[in-house]
């Protein structure tokens, strides 16, 4: 996984280079150059993030232009060939999205197929309120993930720019990080079907059969406009936290996830489940909870009580599993907000506050985490694991007629008013789930809780072990699907 600042690097090397590929590209360059001149009004205000050199932004013709880019090398190219005295509508500045220092109103905000590059599209996008009114427009342009090994092979072959590992998306993936962001999407669509140019083919290629149903997911870009829609006087409650980490033996995380987990809202609750560890984790915990007594509010409850242990109790946590973990959890919890977070810490804790907003704000009533948007580290994610997610994924999504890009994430919040419901009409589906991420979705799916994701950046288990096993839990997961399919597809 790259850095910003090796992508910074990157592309201030590239930057001299930069005239040389737009002008083997330039038939693509044109045609994004047609599109936005379509959907941008001339001679309003612009801000376009990641300008690179400058040209696009200046053939936009707005009448005041500023762009920035996190590259010093670039903006300092769009500075020269564009310098204030002839130009003075136009400032080019370093600026980074995702710190993003600007704080002005434009009619128009502009990201051409720059969201590949960050590290955080989500903050990227929150960021977008401090350049944006009740009336501007953001334009978004980007790649579409199925072009991703031919552009690779192109860059192989000299025929395309370089660029460090980029993030994917799908159209979805943008729709959902901009609702959960405050912004409503007004139309997207797809273009350019062949991004070279051939005489009579290309014409064919993208003014007739780029349009045709099927073919039109075929092209390479999305685009898409959306208006901010957050209220922006509107004065919002804030709830009380629980969150809830199962845990078995997990005793070298439960430091770094007090430490980590921050504080949200008017109150935030730790509660760790045990699931009858042998390693120590509840020594552990009861000291961390002795060393925070007067700081943090943290509790312990045992999935297994102590005093129970017959000789099989790890039979019997084969049997209750996380999904038990869970539910004994939120029983407990004296939070308006109940989130998960694995004890492993593959999620980050520092994501939760993300989580929080969106249920807040109205964006989401189950808030979902999702793995399969950013990069993960090297050994986050099993191949075969991530096929699984990927096929889930789909199958899901059909099945509970919402949106589910990743079943398995642990993280899961929503209100404890809106859990009680699934709990009170849990004999629906029955008691049939051992990890408990489906137990949580099927019930928002039959509740009508909309659904909204999002993504986290998974990270690698650097203790313990990982407790699923693949195969065995796969075909569970195959039964639950069915079920799935008998409750929602065949009633």
């Amino acid at each position: 996984m790259q850095g910003k600042e090796q992508k910074i690097i990157h592309y201030d090397k590239i930057a001299p280079h930069r005239d040389r590929w737009r002008q083997k590209n330039r038939y693509y360059y044109r045609k994004q150059e047609e599109l936005l001149t379509f959907l941008f009004t001339p001679k309003a205000t612009l801000l376009e993030i990641g300008c690179s050199t400058g040209e696009l932004l200046y053939r936009l013709q707005p009448s005041r232009g500023v762009g920035i880019d996190i590259s010093p090398a670039m903006v300092n190219l769009a500075q020269q060939r564009f310098p204030a005295e002839r130009f003075p509508h136009l400032d080019f500045r370093v600026d980074d999205a995702e710190q993003l220092e600007i704080r002005e109103i434009f009619d128009y905000v502009l990201l051409a197929d720059t969201l590949g590059d960050f590290t955080d599209i989500w903050t990227a996008f929150r960021n977008l309120h401090q350049v944006t009114g009740p009336h501007s427009r953001v334009i978004i342009t980007y790649f579409n993930s199925l072009w991703e090994p031919f552009l690779k092979l192109g860059e192989r072959l000299g025929v395309k720019m370089p660029q460090p590992y980029q993030n994917w998306l799908a159209p979805a993936d943008l729709v959902n990080l901009l609702t959960i962001n405050g912004f409503e999407v007004i139309s997207q669509g797809n273009h350019l079907l062949l991004p070279k140019y051939f005489p009579m083919v290309a014409w064919l290629a993208n003014s007739l059969l780029a349009k045709l149903p099927g073919l039109r997911k075929c092209c390479l870009t999305t685009h898409l406009v959306a208006r901010p829609c957050l209220p922006r006087e509107q004065v919002l409650p804030e709830h009380s936290v629980s969150v809830i980490v199962p845990c078995r033996n997990e005793k070298g995380n439960i430091r770094a996830a007090v430490a980590r987990i921050p504080q949200m809202g008017s109150h935030t609750e730790i509660i760790f489940v045990d699931g009858n560890s042998n390693d120590g984790t509840v020594a552990e915990i009861e000291a961390v909870i002795d060393e925070n007594r007067d700081r943090l509010d943290i509790k312990l409850i045992h999935q297994v009580p102590p005093d129970s242990d017959d000789g099989n109790s790890h039979g019997k946590m084969l049997k209750l599993g996380k999904g038990d973990a869970v539910r004994k959890g939120f029983a407990a919890a004296e939070g308006e907000i109940l989130m998960i977070l694995d004890a492993d810490l593959t999620v980050p804790p520092e994501d939760l506050p993300k989580f929080y907003a969106a249920l807040r704000e109205g964006h989401g009533e189950f808030i979902n985490g999702t793995r399969l948007v950013y990069p993960m580290e090297k050994e986050a994610m099993r191949f075969l694991n991530k096929l699984a997610n990927k096929f889930f994924s789909q199958l899901f999504s059909w099945l509970l007629n919402q949106r589910i890009k990743d079943t398995l994430c642990g993280t899961k919040v929503l209100f404890k008013r809106d859990y009680e419901k699934i709990a009170a009409n849990r004999d629906y589906f029955g008691d049939f789930d051992p990890f408990g991420d489906f137990d949580l979705l099927f019930g928002a799916a039959k509740q009508n809780l909309k659904i909204v994701e999002i993504p986290i950046r998974y990270r690698e288990r650097i203790y313990g072990e990982i407790k699923i096993e693949r195969f065995r839990h796969g075909l569970l997961l195959l039964k639950m699907s069915w079920l799935a399919f008998t409750k929602f597809k065949l009633r």
